[in-house]
């Protein structure tokens, strides 16, 4: 048996393993979003503190696509507490401050404050953002979420309610995509409700993973506090991650209820694409080591197919049995997703080019992200291009 031999078996044992894995991820779904967790409402009052009200952080960085409409979805909630929405620029020029205007003119009984720069030095702009608007954060418990973000109206019922658990630090939600900028943001789309929401999942259910993502990042003021503030995150790439992690070593949880928000998207080519997925890939890379070289296994259908030219029949087999079983997985997802549900003509394209994501952030060390290119120093730090920490 030739080197060539052994490497066919080994891409071939890969990617039946992978079509095993799928089968595997799609029960683990089911029985995730199967649990029901209690909403802010319907808790007892002496189970945990009262909530007087939440401040929703909500850094905004350019003009994306239905920002003043995805930012709406904060507000038509179904809570009786009272809700801030804090948004902040880096720059008083920055196109986000006019999405917030239009939503000021449509919601003018809310409570929307606005903050336009500047933020604090660092390399990660939104940190800086979020620790200079903080001061005009008005509620104990905060609420950061990214401004690309949709969510239904149950939402901060759901994610306050989580909160108030006993021994509950911080919460974080789970996401799917939508795609609102063509057809590279729908690609986008299929690679985070097909990939990357699902082994988030089967992370969560092994213990391999403990996600906090920055869909949603709720903690009480006195947590952030005692995690050193927004401000001692403003070199940090992965701060989400970074948040979860100390509150984490506070001996407190972070809690992910099984619920569903949506990613817009704003990916308007297939370059813009390439660099927002190859930053969170390299970024995973940095936080889970060793386990996300062995991820490779969750890209059945793109091992399958390099099979093919060297083994045709074998290869073609492994292909139909990869694409049933990442079929099966996107038909779940979408059965559990909020609407609008994705086409799964996107699937094919979307796994290969997320393969191509995957080899490529195996070496990368520069990164861009909001326009800036950045360089990741280790420890899951980052500097401006050309320095080192």
């Amino acid at each position: 048996m030739t080197l060539s031999d052994v490497a066919v078996l080994i891409l071939a044992a890969m990617a039946a393993v992978g079509v095993v894995y799928q089968l595997g991820a799609c029960v683990a779904l089911v029985r995730f979003f199967g649990r029901e967790m209690p909403v802010a409402r319907d808790l007892p009052a002496d189970m945990a503190p009262k909530m007087h009200g939440v401040t929703l952080v909500k850094p905004l960085h350019g003009a994306e696509p239905r920002l003043a409409e995805n930012l709406a979805t904060f507000l038509d909630q179904d809570t009786l507490a009272a809700v801030q929405m804090l948004c902040g620029v880096n720059t008083a020029q920055d196109a986000a401050a006019s999405a917030v205007a239009a939503l000021r003119a449509s919601h003018p009984q809310a409570d929307i404050a606005f903050y336009p720069g500047p933020r604090l030095p660092g390399a990660n702009g939104k940190m800086g953002n979020c620790a200079a608007m903080l001061p005009l954060a008005r509620h104990d418990v905060l609420l950061l979420s990214d401004s690309d973000m949709v969510v239904e109206r149950d939402y901060l019922a759901r994610v306050v309610g989580a909160l108030q658990q006993p021994g509950v630090g911080a919460v974080s939600c789970l996401y799917v995509g939508r795609g609102d900028s063509g057809l590279w943001s729908r690609i986008g789309a299929a690679m985070i409700s097909w990939q990357t929401m699902p082994n988030m999942v089967v992370g969560m259910a092994t213990g391999m993973a403990q996600p906090c993502m920055g869909s949603t990042i709720a903690l009480r003021r006195s947590t952030l506090d005692a995690i050193g503030g927004f401000e001692s995150l403003v070199d940090v790439l992965a701060d989400d991650h970074a948040i979860g992690a100390r509150v984490a070593a506070l001996g407190q949880k972070v809690v992910i209820p099984p619920m569903l928000l949506v990613h817009a998207g704003a990916e308007g080519s297939a370059r813009a694409l390439w660099r927002q997925h190859l930053r969170w890939a390299a970024t995973v890379r940095d936080l889970a080591g060793p386990g996300h070289y062995g991820s490779v296994i969750t890209h059945p259908l793109a091992l399958s197919l390099l099979v093919v030219p060297f083994a045709p029949l074998g290869g073609l087999f492994l292909v139909g049995a990869a694409l049933i079983a990442r079929i099966a997985l996107a038909r779940v997802v979408n059965r559990l997703a909020p609407p609008p549900h994705l086409s799964l003509w996107a699937l094919p394209v979307a796994d290969v080019f997320a393969f191509a994501i995957f080899c490529a952030s195996l070496f990368t060390r520069q990164i861009d992200w909001r326009g800036a290119s950045l360089t990741m120093t280790g420890n899951g730090r980052i500097a401006p291009d050309g320095t080192r920490n």
